[in-house]
């Protein structure tokens, strides 16, 4: 027969047991977005038949959610002081899931499926944006593993993946009917070819993760937000492409105004090891 516990060891106990839950919670938001990266592969696979434009969204919409579970995770586990080691892998490879081959397949699936069955080219030229843009995302994967801790958390190096998978949902979450002639497959090709370079790059972009330092940042941040909800309301579709597009441009006029001397905005400082760390 169990020796029945007091009421303090049954505390402790509960106490033991929420604490184990807790370090399951940030996997499970990761796995949440795993859960979405494979599904819009799935949608982009059975976009066929009259309407491939609901099941286009539908891959998009679910690339925009699995990129508010990857921005979650990493809060939850700093939050409730269960980041692990684990969980960082976990993380990694969830983002090449979802971030990488997921819009890769949706972008080749809704640009150059159907016209390159009349066009090997541009078939051959999609394949080859894809699996670029794919391997560009991994690689930036990788730099940022091994860089974590030796850079100025306040920027990125290289536009991060799950920007450049929204680069890609964007378009088709603003026209989610397929091209209808060649130049337009070309150009979303071309979009793919730049996006890849854009993660393999040096070029720092501004990072939102790290908490305003004063009361000022703290209410532009917060000024910052209700204008993106606004915008958001009154452009709708088209939102998501003047985002990314204002973000991507910022980031390279930011990166050449540092090279010509303007210290307006800190430019970030290199061997930052004593900076917080951010995933």
């Amino acid at each position: 027969m169990r020796p029945r516990l007091s009421p303090e060891e049954r505390r402790d106990r509960r106490k033991r047991a929420m604490r184990r839950s807790m370090f399951v919670l940030p996997s499970s938001i990761t796995m949440a977005s795993i859960f979405c990266g494979f599904s819009s592969v799935v949608m982009s696979i059975n976009a066929a038949g009259a309407t491939p434009e609901r099941y286009f969204l539908w891959a998009a919409g679910l690339l925009v959610l699995a990129g508010i579970f990857d921005g979650l995770d990493g809060r939850v586990a700093r939050a409730t002081n269960t980041a692990t080691e684990f969980g960082v892998q976990l993380d990694s490879l969830a983002d090449v899931v979802s971030f990488g081959m997921a819009p890769a397949i949706l972008a080749y699936r809704y640009g150059f499926f159907h016209l390159g069955i009349h066009d090997p080219n541009l078939r051959a030229a999609g394949w080859a944006a894809c699996f670029v843009f794919t391997a560009c995302g991994a690689l930036r994967l990788a730099r940022f593993n091994v860089q974590v801790g030796a850079v100025d958390p306040r920027y990125f190096v290289g536009l991060p993946i799950p920007a450049g998978a929204a680069c890609v949902a964007s378009v088709i979450i603003w026209r989610p009917t397929p091209p209808a002639a060649s130049l337009q497959a070309y150009a979303l090709a071309a979009e793919l070819f730049l996006v890849g370079l854009l993660m393999v790059s040096t070029i720092r972009f501004p990072s939102f993760k790290k908490r305003a330092g004063s009361p000022r940042a703290a209410m532009l941040t917060s000024l910052s937000i209700v204008l993106i909800f606004a915008l958001m309301i009154l452009l709708r579709q088209r939102f998501f492409v003047g985002f990314f597009a204002a973000y991507i441009t910022l980031g390279i006029l930011l990166n050449l105004a540092w090279k010509a001397g303007w210290r307006g905005i800190e430019p970030p400082r290199d061997g930052a090891e004593n900076l917080e760390t951010v995933h």
